[in-house]
């Protein structure tokens, strides 16, 4: 398998720790959007970044294109979450406090394939829970909540998934890691969203049909107390192993730029596809 360390080889690597600034999750697309282009502009090394948001269902574009969308949306709103429409692959999947997504922004995409994004991700989070198990296996989860080929398991239940969006040459992996339990009561809420958006009608796009029980969170899986915050400290433990300095920051001036510009993106993407159900 790829090493993910060979995405950090040079002398300096970006930390950016999201996890506690108060800001909707489709702010953090835009973000990680503009890092991508800084890091191709070649005006920032390689990046991790780290962030987290309160009850949100970030949806995916194929989900905005739901029969039923407008009533599947408000559901979630009076269960208390808020819907957002990413610009990344995949479909719907929940984050709250006990989710932790994790990006990894790399320069180089004409040389590195999407499959090898997605391996260096894999690499990446097997070396951050190998204390804990070396039972993570990537592949489909058939029954999961935005499954796809590279959905991360232990013993067959799924507890994160991958996707990757590309500007121009930039990279960003995204992953959201389920690490505090209750998992399985995220995967019924994204079960009665689908439910409610299609209401049983036949549709061109092949929605999931989700199986609480092909999925847990990290904590169950590995049978011991384990929070977000434990998970942040082995991660920057993870990255000190780097031959590289970590530079913890976060964006800079110009990157700021970029980000107003690719916020004002993200939010017309939201409005058009949610309309007032976009607050």
């Amino acid at each position: 398998m790829d090493d993910w360390k060979e995405l950090f080889s040079e002398t300096e690597v970006r930390f950016i720790d999201h996890t506690r600034i108060d800001r909707p999750a489709w702010e953090s697309f835009a973000i990680d959007d503009a890092l991508a282009e800084s890091i191709n502009r070649e005006h920032s090394s390689n990046v991790v970044r780290i962030w987290r948001h309160t009850d949100t269902v970030v949806l995916g574009i194929a989900d905005a294109r739901l029969p039923h969308l407008t009533e599947a949306t408000n559901w979630l709103i009076n269960q208390g979450y808020q819907p957002v429409v990413r610009n990344s692959g995949g479909l719907a999947v929940v984050a709250d406090a006990g989710v932790l997504s994790v990006s990894l922004l790399i320069r180089n995409g004409e040389k590195i394939s999407i499959h090898q994004g997605y391996q260096k991700m894999v690499s990446f989070i097997k070396t951050l829970f190998s204390q804990w198990t070396h039972a993570i296996e990537a592949f489909e989860v058939v029954g999961s909540y935005c499954p796809g080929d590279y959905d991360l398991s232990i013993n067959g239940k799924k507890f994160a998934g991958i996707s990757q969006r590309r500007v121009r040459n930039g990279i960003a992996v995204q992953i959201y890691l389920s690490i505090e339990a209750d998992h399985q009561q995220r995967a019924k809420l994204i079960q009665s969203f689908y439910q409610k958006g299609l209401k049983n009608e036949t549709t061109r796009f092949n929605y999931p049909s989700v199986n609480p029980d092909t999925m847990e969170a990290l904590e169950t899986l590995l049978g011991i107390p384990l929070t977000v915050d434990d998970v942040i400290e082995k991660i920057k433990e993870t990255l000190d192993t780097l031959p590289s300095e970590v530079i913890e920051n976060d964006l800079d001036e110009a990157e700021n730029v970029i980000y107003q510009k690719r916020r004002k993106q993200m939010w017309e993407r939201n409005k058009k596809a949610l309309g007032a159900l976009f607050l």
